[in-house]
């Protein structure tokens, strides 16, 4: 009986220790998550996700890593372009690991030094480029932003998958200094369009003088219909015409008689 007992309290204590040992084994992983292992402190590989056993006192995980897609915002105040304007640049980078052992292993903080990464390249980019394109060329920039950013990140088993310059801010006087560019720049347009509209008119008078002066009878029906035009406006209407320009269209005939068809009436 005492054997049966000895055994049974064996037993039970290898089944304690078992336990003990599994529970001290039993690690579990996220989804998102992945675990980088470290058998006596070298490399062993990556868990995860989902469960896994570990060597107690052998095997540890002293790196966790987040897989999922990690938004930063970024600022560079007060950043210099290339043509001496102080802008302040807001910028979101969109990155992800996609190594963990790399991530882990080949650099002390791998979000600080992406972050730092960024921060750098942004502001190389600004003093790179003049304000006229950092303003209107955005998306040229933010996909050459995001192919330095992903060269410069690779060896540390990080992908850049984006970059966005949300916004480029300048200080007012520059501003004020811009829009009355821009207006100067309107108008002048402007002046060169009606300059151009004048051009035009007046080859369009040039060419209808010509067919004029070779076509007699069509300036006499032209004057002709420009007066009555003006006439059939109202009774009260008042018509200076110059001499030359009747005797020229041999209108002052028509005229008289009209005067004095409209006298006639009247009386």
């Amino acid at each position: 009986m005492t054997a049966v007992v000895g055994v049974l309290i064996f037993l039970a204590v290898v089944l304690v220790l078992v336990l003990l040992f599994f529970w001290a084994s039993l690690r579990i992983c996220s989804d998102w998550q992945r675990k980088v292992v470290l058998r006596l402190g070298k490399f062993s590989g990556v868990r995860g996700p989902g469960v896994f056993l570990l060597l107690p006192l052998i095997e540890r995980t002293p790196f966790t890593i987040d897989m999922r897609t990690i938004t930063s915002p970024l600022r560079a105040e007060s950043t210099l372009t290339k043509d001496g304007a102080s802008v302040t640049v807001d910028m979101t980078v969109f990155w992800r690991v996609v190594n963990p052992e790399w991530a882990s292993l080949k650099v002390a903080n791998f979000s600080q030094a992406v972050l730092n990464s960024c921060q750098a390249s942004l502001r190389d980019v600004i003093g790179r480029t003049i304000l006229a394109e950092l303003l209107s060329n955005r998306q040229a920039l933010d996909d050459y932003l995001q192919k330095v950013l992903d060269a410069q990140t690779e060896p540390w088993g990080v992908k850049v998958e984006s970059v966005q310059l949300r916004d480029v801010q300048i200080p007012a006087s520059l501003m004020d200094a811009m829009s009355r560019y821009a207006q100067a720049e309107r108008e002048a347009s402007a002046r060169v369009l009606l300059g151009e509209s004048e051009k035009t008119v007046a080859q369009s008078f040039a060419d209808a003088a010509k067919i004029y002066e070779s076509d007699r009878n069509g300036l006499h029906l032209r004057g002709m219909n420009m007066l009555y035009e003006v006439m059939k406006g109202g009774n009260g209407t008042i018509i200076l015409v110059p001499a030359s320009a009747l005797e020229s269209m041999n209108m002052g005939g028509i005229m008289g008689m009209s005067a004095m068809a409209n006298g006639t009436g009247g009386s």
